[in-house]
């Protein structure tokens, strides 16, 4: 190695460099921006549905008791369809967005050709693996927001907007709503570090993004199926859907913590375990693509 390239190797500016790339060239796929699109659609749709149901002044969900939690007050408050977006997107659209995005990472550029000449750049495998979970995060970031802005523009164009009432009963202000719609879409992005962690694992196992991408989403679907099976309740804890819906709890007052940090806690979690297991595999691998 040329002293050219060590010092290359070594500058942070190379690293962010590389991570800059690896952002534009992840946002500029098309499919990337399908993803985004359908999540964008998603609260547009709840909100049109939800407007049409109510034109007669019936509540929403017709007072039985279903659809996603908070459904029932988008009505009042417009800023409740962000909550309801983020809750009907976060069992499957969220985290299928996450899993194809992980799940192509790493397969992707060796299907494509790129890995080796990635590596020779020179990347280091430990920084591109690093520089390629960090691109993820930041789409996992992206998309949580995707969705409560869309969810969000579009409560404001078809609903009052004002002070909301939390699940707790207790009044707050329009801006506090803001503030914790915001740490509510945080909290949903962090939600998703386990899917993103298992779906680079799985990219190191193979070359084939297409297959990377669907056992991802498989074994996303798998979970989800696991989850529902109450004879399986001992294992439903470990699960990292397990806890996300405990985002709401952001909505009571006094806020509850526990399953919010036992979310996040097991997220950090799945990320230590299939981070260290995708940096094992892919500092191991024979790349020959």
């Amino acid at each position: 190695m040329s002293r050219a390239e060590a010092v290359r190797r070594a500058s942070p500016l190379w690293t962010l460099g590389l991570f800059r790339s690896e952002l534009l060239t992840t946002f500029r796929r098309w499919r990337t921006l399908a993803l985004l699109g359908v999540l964008a659609a998603v609260p547009v749709l709840v909100g049109i549905a939800v407007r049409i149901e109510t034109g007669d002044g019936s509540s929403a969900g017709g007072g039985g008791g279903g659809g996603p939690a908070f459904i029932s007050q988008i009505t009042n408050n417009g800023l409740f369809l962000v909550f309801t977006a983020l809750a009907a997107t976060l069992p499957f659209f969220l985290p299928m967005a996450v899993g194809v995005v992980a799940g192509d990472a790493l397969a992707g550029e060796a299907n494509a050709g790129t890995l080796r000449y990635l590596l020779v750049a020179p990347a280091g495998r430990t920084r591109l693996l690093f520089t390629k979970y960090a691109a993820v995060l930041v789409f996992c970031l992206i998309a949580t927001l995707v969705v409560a802005v869309s969810a969000l523009a579009t409560g404001a164009l078809l609903f009052p907007l004002g002070d909301l009432t939390t699940i707790s009963g207790t009044r707050i202000g329009f801006s506090e709503g803001l503030v914790r719609a915001l740490l509510i879409a945080l909290v949903v992005a962090a939600s998703l570090v386990g899917v993103a962690a298992l779906g680079l694992f799985v990219s190191t196992l193979t070359s084939s993004g297409i297959a990377a991408m669907a056992t991802t989403v498989g074994l996303l679907i798998t979970v989800q199926i696991v989850g529902q099976i109450p004879q399986l309740h001992a294992v439903h804890p470990y699960l990292f859907s397990h806890y996300w819906l405990s985002f709401a709890d952001l909505m009571r007052e006094p806020v509850h913590w526990d399953d919010l940090t036992k979310n996040l806690g097991l997220q950090a979690l799945y990320a230590a375990v299939f981070g260290s297991a995708a940096w094992a595999r892919f500092t191991s691998k024979d790349i020959t693509a």
